[in-house]
């Protein structure tokens, strides 16, 4: 999608201050007063737009630095050497027999001894 682009989003903060500038521009060549012009409904919109806006920018920017802190440690990740895996059999046979083997291994002891 188009907004979530940084240089969208730019764009479109550019020209919600060229409105802003232009509404402003407007209404004191009216010659209406700066308290009625803050009250202004087209004002306030277009306010409300650029706020909007900054806080979208403020979101992409975090997530460009996430991107960049996740790529930096996987660079680190790659760098570091891999330690070889254990298997499982090899795991199993370092550990203590089961119960079921022991179990095997003292009846075929009783059945040696008689």
């Amino acid at each position: 999608m188009a907004s979530k682009d940084k240089e969208s989003r730019l764009a479109q903060m550019s020209y919600w201050e060229e409105q802003l500038n232009q509404q402003l521009a407007r209404l004191a060549e009216q010659g209406i007063s700066s308290e009625k012009i803050a009250k202004d409904t087209e004002i306030k919109k277009i306010r409300a737009k650029i706020r909007e806006t900054r806080g979208r920018l403020a979101v992409i920017e975090e997530k460009e630095k996430k991107r960049e802190e996740m790529a930096k440690a996987k660079a680190e990740k790659a760098a570091k050497p891999k330690e070889p895996k254990k298997k499982k059999k090899q795991e199993e046979e370092e550990e203590a027999e089961s119960k079921r083997q022991q179990k095997k291994k003292k009846k075929k002891e009783k059945k040696n001894k008689d």
